[in-house]
């Protein structure tokens, strides 16, 4: 809450609730009724006509926001008189619409310890120091509270400063304190569901944002917070939720991204891609988006589709290893082992160390018949990982091609060592090959 050009709004509140008037627009500074307690005024009343003629004039000078004006006033007044709380109040009052909060907090705790009883010097001085000095806040608000134990205001500002000290438990606390005393108050609910956020409490934090959007149907603030808890309890619902922020911020990009992400994970692809091309319209496509384009299509099985998307986005970003190397693996998939091999030995030389991209590779060089290549290749990736059992059985197929039977028993033999045990149709191959082998090895 900015308290510099409002200053007094939490005391404004508490007289309103006390059934008076300050005189003053919300925004304004309500001074020309701020009495803070009958025996403040009644200690002024007792002094001699010239020092209740000051106050006046300094009264008259707030109330004409004409602070620089009252200082006179109430500095000789208090000269004379320096232990009226009401007059150090007022002083305070004028000093922090002056912006001179130094002599502001001052003021006010003198306030305080001449009159520990007024609510308003500790509400006011926790306003003041609220954005700049949220510890500092704290004690005053706290005094606030306990003064104002029925006024729900007091310990939402508390809550503020403590969550802006860092003590969000405790400000959690307060802000429940806060909202129990009026319930219908959808910013405290908005703040406490924030901070359940903050403290890893997506299912309370959803509670609360939803009890906001009861009161403000129409509050995106409290929208993107339901559709973000929903996302954090991995809820499918989540996805609605969003769609319903963005019917009231359609174009927030980034939550579209989070929509779009959502129904892929539910494959719900069309609505994914309805949902990118939307976000997409009327400018050129972005990276990040034929990125996402091709995660969908590849997802659908589109690969002719997906082909064309990271073609698009390899003119983008011709550097880019993965894009390079993903549309290897697309090309593998579409069973266009040439295009394969190429973009594959394109995308190794953008990153010679990609394991994924020299196994695609050897994939390549496997399906579409060069043995040597594939032998090559696991040769290669055998230097950096220990062969898995499908990897003997791949060379050992490879070798078998090549009428290599020495090679290729050995092969069978150390991928049925790894599998001992299983029953696949792989084992039950390798074990019949096996047989096979030795048969014709022994032949010799």
């Amino acid at each position: 809450m900015k308290h510099s050009s409002l200053l007094l709004l939490a005391s404004l509140a508490f007289f309103r609730c006390q059934g008076l008037s300050a005189g003053a627009a919300p925004g304004e500074l309500p001074l020309s009724r701020v009495i803070p307690n009958s025996r403040a005024q009644q200690g002024s009343r007792k002094v001699a006509n010239p020092l209740n003629d000051l106050l006046d004039e300094a009264q008259h000078d707030i109330d004409s926001s004409q602070f620089e004006a009252a200082l006179a006033p109430l500095q000789k007044f208090l000269a004379e008189k320096p232990d009226v709380a009401f007059a150090h109040f007022q002083l305070a009052y004028a000093y922090t619409a002056l912006k001179r909060v130094d002599e502001a907090r001052s003021e006010y705790e003198r306030a305080m310890a001449l009159d520990p009883k007024m609510p308003e010097a500790p509400l006011n001085l926790g306003i003041l120091l609220l954005e700049n000095d949220p510890a500092g806040a704290v004690v005053p608000l706290r005094k606030a509270v306990e003064l104002l134990p029925a006024q729900s205001r007091p310990r939402f500002l508390l809550g503020a400063a403590l969550q802006k000290s860092g003590d969000l438990a405790g400000a959690a606390e307060s802000f429940e304190g806060a909202s129990r005393l009026d319930p219908r108050d959808s910013e405290t609910l908005l703040h406490l569901a924030n901070l359940y956020v903050k403290l890893q409490k997506p299912v309370d934090a959803e509670r609360k944002y939803r009890a906001t959007l009861e009161l403000q149907p129409g509050s995106a603030a409290a929208s993107l917070g339901l559709a973000q808890s929903l996302e954090a309890q991995n809820k499918p619902d989540a996805a609605e939720a969003y769609q319903a922020y963005l019917d009231l911020q359609p174009n927030d990009a980034q939550a579209r991204a989070r929509l779009v992400h959502l129904l892929v994970a539910q494959e719900n692809y069309d609505s994914a891609l309805a949902e990118l091309e939307r976000s997409e319209a009327g400018k050129p496509p972005s990276l990040d988006a034929l990125r996402l384009s091709a995660d969908i299509q590849i997802a659908q099985k589109k690969y002719s589709d997906a082909i064309a998307t990271l073609q698009q986005a390899i003119l983008l970003a011709p550097a880019d290893a993965a894009l390079v190397g993903g549309l290897g693996r697309v090309y593998l998939q579409n069973r266009d082992f040439a295009s394969a091999e190429k973009q594959l030995k394109a995308a190794l030389q953008l990153d010679r160390n990609n394991l994924a991209y020299w196994k695609d590779l050897s994939s390549a060089y496997y399906l579409s018949g060069d043995y040597p290549a594939a032998l090559a290749t696991l040769d290669v990736i055998a230097k950096s990982e220990t062969p898995a059992a499908g990897t003997w059985f791949i060379r050992a197929l490879c070798y078998d091609k090549l009428r290599q039977p020495r090679a290729a028993l050995e092969a069978y033999e150390k991928f049925l060592a790894t599998e001992q045990g299983k029953s696949n149709d792989q084992v039950w191959q390798a074990q019949e090959r096996s047989k096979v082998l030795k048969h014709m090895l022994e032949k010799r």
